[in-house]
């Protein structure tokens, strides 16, 4: 009985190795998938992605980031456009508006989750959301 589980064992240890014969290297099969590139590095001189030329202007804020929910209405956000939904907002003045729009207010996230706004490019969009919008 102990013979035949010895040889039971040969045997599947052979098969695993005639199965990794034909695979690549242990070194192929454990290289690094990427490269780290440090300051001073040669692969740091890429080009940097471009500067922004500037504030967006609020229409252009509006269809980037904030169209998403004032487009369809997503979580009760007022519609650009839709005078009555917008009417009792506009009556708690701008200053209001662009708080609630900086900092959050109900169901909506602080700056509408874009991370790449400033205050101004929101407040810019406020704007525009509120001129289209009377």
């Amino acid at each position: 009985m102990k013979s035949l589980l010895k040889l039971v064992v040969v045997a599947a240890v052979g098969v695993s190795a005639l199965a990794f014969a034909g695979t690549d290297s242990i070194e192929e099969r454990i290289k690094p998938v990427g490269e780290l590139c440090m300051a001073g590095d040669e692969c740091a001189a890429a080009a940097a992605a471009p500067v922004s030329e500037g504030p967006r202007t609020g229409d252009v804020v509006y269809k980037a980031k904030c169209a998403t929910c004032h487009a369809t209405g997503a979580a009760n956000a007022p519609k650009l456009g839709d005078a009555a939904a917008w009417a009792p907002r506009i009556a708690k003045g701008m200053e209001t508006l662009h708080t609630h729009a900086i900092s959050g207010f109900n169901g909506m996230p602080a700056k509408g989750l874009c991370f790449d706004c400033s205050d101004d490019e929101i407040k810019a969009a406020v704007d525009y959301m509120v001129e289209e919008s009377k």
